[in-house]
């Protein structure tokens, strides 16, 4: 389909093609499985705070509704096109199939820098999306959640917009929101977390210590801060970090605490005293044990994978490694790939509990969270591995196999409406 012409789609569609091809999928079926059932693009003008209107352009995706509602992310950033959301919304769908949640999956975006909007254009541009949206979303059809450029604010005021729409307050529209709002504990950490999590029981499984390893993060938004935080508790060394602005490195292992308040006074890792500059190019290939991409997709590709020195490539972010890239990790054979629709599942897992939460007016605490969110990895893990090592494929190969093969059931036992 032409609307989704894109880069990162065709990406998520030659993944699907792979596993499609290994799984038998009838050709009948492969079309259904692949492109999303709902695409929307919404016209949102604002008045601006200088009295001018500017208008900007929204977009949101759901790829299916056959294990339940969709649920997804809402991203702004300058850069985000209908054919990313609709690939950012397939591998959803497989993550939430692979960690046992009844959702399909969603994503949405608009294009804008929210960096260099006043607060009031902010709030503006995100409740009238919320408007613009409202015949096509709720608690039983499509909750959106953040993701890169989008906070608890912003699930805050879009909460609030549908709730004034009904006439009665609706938590559970949304996840990712501030806790007095229904919010839940531990849901701004769970995906950082589960980087981590994993990344121990990777470990674990190619028998490397932890303790004793190097790390080197590729984003330090929510998820790579969390993620570095969390394997410096686990005792690991953070050799390097770069974001969008640049990036430092200390073979000694970075203080994560004084970079922390050099990254709230600049907003940026680039400048910290205590390190050298490195690029993100250069700390793709750098000298590490774990390499944790957090960033955007498409950052290891068939021009740097073979460069690649690290033993566990943790994909924090969603696609970061092109099917290029993919052919050749697998063909050393010496790196362990933690794919992105489970390494970074824990976001959608702990959104899945406050959805749960809210629909039920009855909130866990933060241990009880964290160990449930564990748990569901602890699972989706161990039968990724399994699966990798009996059909001799590779992780990603597995991960997708699993997921894509139970929405498949479902669609096949639910059946084609006349």
């Amino acid at each position: 389909m032409d609307i989704y012409n894109h880069p990162t789609f065709a990406m998520a569609c030659q993944q699907f093609d792979l596993v499609a091809d290994r799984l038998q999928i009838p050709a009948g079926d492969r079309d259904r499985l692949k492109y999303p059932k709902r695409a929307m693009v919404v016209t949102l003008p604002i008045h601006c705070e200088d009295g001018s209107t500017k208008v900007y352009t929204g977009y949101r995706v759901q790829h299916h509704l056959s294990l339940g509602p969709t649920k997804g992310g809402l991203r702004f950033h300058p850069d985000v096109t209908l054919g990313e959301v609709a690939a950012l919304a397939m591998w959803m769908s497989w993550k939430c199939a692979l960690t046992g949640l009844p959702y399909g999956g969603a994503k949405g975006g608009i294009a804008c820098d929210p960096h260099r909007l006043p607060q009031c254009e902010l709030e503006r541009l995100t409740r009238r999306y919320t408007q613009e949206m409202i015949p096509f979303i709720g608690p039983q059809v499509d909750i959106m959640a953040p993701d890169m450029g989008t906070n608890e604010q912003i699930m805050a005021w879009m909460m609030d917009t549908y709730s004034v729409h009904m006439g009665y307050t609706v938590p559970s529209i949304v996840t990712g929101k501030p806790i007095g709002l229904g919010g839940s504990q531990g849901r701004r950490e769970a995906t950082g977390r589960g980087v981590a999590y994993l990344i121990n029981r990777a470990c674990d499984t190619i028998g490397l210590d932890l303790g004793q390893a190097t790390v080197a993060v590729q984003g330090y938004g929510n998820v790579g801060s969390v993620a570095a935080l969390a394997l410096a508790r686990y005792g690991a060394k953070i050799v390097a970090i770069t974001d969008a602005f640049g990036g430092v490195q200390n073979a000694r292992g970075l203080d994560l605490r004084k970079l922390d308040t050099h990254v709230a006074a600049q907003r940026t890792v680039a400048g910290f005293a205590e390190a050298e500059p490195i690029t993100n190019e250069q700390l793709l290939v750098a000298p590490c044990d774990i390499l944790v991409p957090a960033a955007m997709e498409r950052q290891i590709t068939g021009r740097n994978a073979a460069n690649l020195k690290c033993r566990i490539l943790a994909e924090g972010a969603n696609g970061p490694t092109t099917p290029e890239a993919d052919a050749i990790l697998e063909q050393r054979g010496d790196v362990f790939v933690i794919p992105d629709i489970l390494c970074n599942a824990g976001g959608v897992v702990v959104s899945y509990f406050e959805w749960v939460q809210d629909l039920q007016s009855f909130f866990w605490g933060e241990t009880e969270v964290t160990d449930k969110l564990f748990r569901i990895l602890e699972n989706a893990f161990t039968q990724v591995v399994s699966h990798s090592r009996k059909q001799k494929i590779s992780m990603r190969m597995a991960a997708l196999c699993v997921g894509i093969k139970r929405v498949q059931e479902a669609k096949r036992v639910r059946g084609l409406f006349p």
